[in-house]
């Protein structure tokens, strides 16, 4: 998964130049649930089974600045017919309110949760009630109640859903795993 090559536009998506882009590991330009997404993919190319890909990622940009987007692998493969190389195009979101895509990303310091955050978000992610998570965490609920509204707010959430939502779409909680567990880059 090594860049051997780079687009000036490609790198400055990432907040990097070619130069610096050059040598690196894909996986060091994206969020770090990428790889469990990406390798079935990738497989799949490498082993002849498929010719093109499209998926949603999450890149990190300037000072890890997190944002989303699609991203394109494409097989070339030699005159021989073999796999010679991977063609990665990775095209960001736009804001869907018109807003500067800049604005609507958090930096890491400010998606930071503590341990009992994340245990909350877990559990609110996986449907649990208030209640539920009263007596698993040995909170009252009204501690559960104050650990939910930090995290709407941090989060600008209007609601449990959108907590979530946001949560999911910044690349904190993992993929393809149920329950859902929030990733350990996020937690202090």
């Amino acid at each position: 998964m090594q860049i051997v090559a780079a687009e000036p536009d490609f790198s400055v998506q990432f907040g990097r130049t070619s130069v610096d882009v050059c040598g690196r590991n894909l996986y060091e330009l994206l969020h770090p649930s990428s790889p469990s997404v990406l390798n079935r993919h990738f497989n799949r190319l490498s082993e002849g089974r498929c010719n093109r890909f499209a998926t949603r990622m999450v890149g990190l940009g300037d000072e890890g600045r997190a944002f989303s987007g699609e991203l394109t692998g494409i097989a070339v493969q030699n005159t021989t017919g073999l796999l010679s190389g991977i063609v990665v195009q990775v095209r960001p979101d736009e804001a869907a309110d018109g807003t500067d895509p800049e604005e609507c990303v958090f930096a890491p310091k400010e998606r930071l949760l503590s341990k009992l955050d994340a245990q909350v978000l877990e559990g609110v992610a996986s449907g649990a009630s208030t209640v539920q998570l009263a007596t698993r965490l040995y909170l009252s609920r009204q501690g559960v109640e104050y650990h939910v509204g930090l995290m709407l707010r941090k989060l600008k959430a209007p609601n449990r859903a959108a907590l979530v939502a946001r949560a999911h779409s910044m690349g904190m909680l993992s993929v393809g795993q149920w329950p859902p567990r929030v990733l350990p880059e996020f937690i202090k």
